[in-house]
């Protein structure tokens, strides 16, 4: 009997899913005698920014610790090491889940699988954040980049690249403050996306997600955070403080983007990769 691609998905063992997943959302890296996944062919990118005593998160959060309980040989001869960890939510490189913004909306461990896995672009929009910490990102940057790069595709994850990764640790630099608590809130200087161009990308393109390299998809002196509204209340995730942008093309990979599995969770710490395989 055929099977469906999902019928295949649904057969497959376990360890097979990421891989089949991978070359079902790519199109383009198999070995053409057996049809598997070319290893060979693909290129890694980790977009996520390691958790450590310098993680960012936003200034009224707690900031992240890990708290060593073990690393010592123990009396049965063996070395044993372990670890307990305080962290929010929404620090470092996150998800946002609907519910963060829209009550009712999906939690983190409601998100479905293929609405954080699937084809990917990367908007680059530096210059114009280069010349306005306050930037938000339009709907003309956004035709913009679709006269030079074709159009979005449907169902596609945007990942918009304003540079401010590169300024990761240095809270001054990224969040444009080092101040804590209320007074850090109101002096967040980082760009965004506008929400009219949040809506354009719901309604034109029925995106799965949108990632930026920021502390949040709204610009740092929001203060009704309309495009985490709009995104949200569409059950169309946000992934925050991404790393390495630079690497990626401007189409033409994946991405796989797995939150840690928190029931009830508003979002959760991010490991969030880039598939290339061109």
């Amino acid at each position: 009997m055929k099977l469906s691609p999902w019928g295949t998905f649904r057969r497959m063992p376990l360890g097979l899913v990421m891989v089949w997943t991978t070359t079902f959302v790519t199109g383009c890296a198999h070995d053409g005698r057996h049809g598997s996944f070319n290893w060979d062919r693909a290129r890694f990118v980790d977009l996520t920014h390691a958790f450590g005593s310098d993680t960012i998160v936003w200034p009224t959060e707690q900031e992240f610790r890990l708290i060593v309980q073990h690393a010592e040989q123990s009396e049965g001869g063996y070395y044993y090491a372990s670890n307990r960890i305080e962290m929010p939510e929404h620090g470092g490189t996150h998800i946002d889940a609907p519910v963060h913004f829209s009550r009712g909306g999906r939690t983190v461990d409601q998100i479905p699988l293929d609405g954080l896995i699937g084809r990917a672009v990367r908007v680059d929009v530096r210059s114009r954040c280069e010349e306005d910490r306050d930037y938000c990102v339009t709907v003309q940057d956004l035709e913009r980049w679709e006269a030079e790069h074709g159009r979005i595709p449907d169902r596609a994850i945007v990942l918009l690249e304003t540079g401010y990764g590169r300024y990761w640790p240095s809270r001054e630099r990224y969040l444009g403050t080092e101040q804590r608590g209320s007074d850090g809130v109101r002096a967040l200087r980082f760009p965004g996306l506008h929400p009219d161009a949040a809506a354009w990308l719901i309604r034109e393109r029925r995106i799965k997600a949108v990632g930026i390299d920021t502390a949040s998809i709204d610009h740092g002196r929001s203060t009704t955070f309309d495009t985490h509204v709009t995104l949200l209340a569409h059950q169309v995730p946000v992934f925050e403080n991404l790393a390495e942008l630079r690497q990626l093309p401007d189409r033409d990979f994946a991405v796989i983007a797995l939150p840690m599995k928190i029931a009830g969770g508003t979002g959760g710490p991010l490991r969030i990769i880039a598939v290339i395989t061109r």
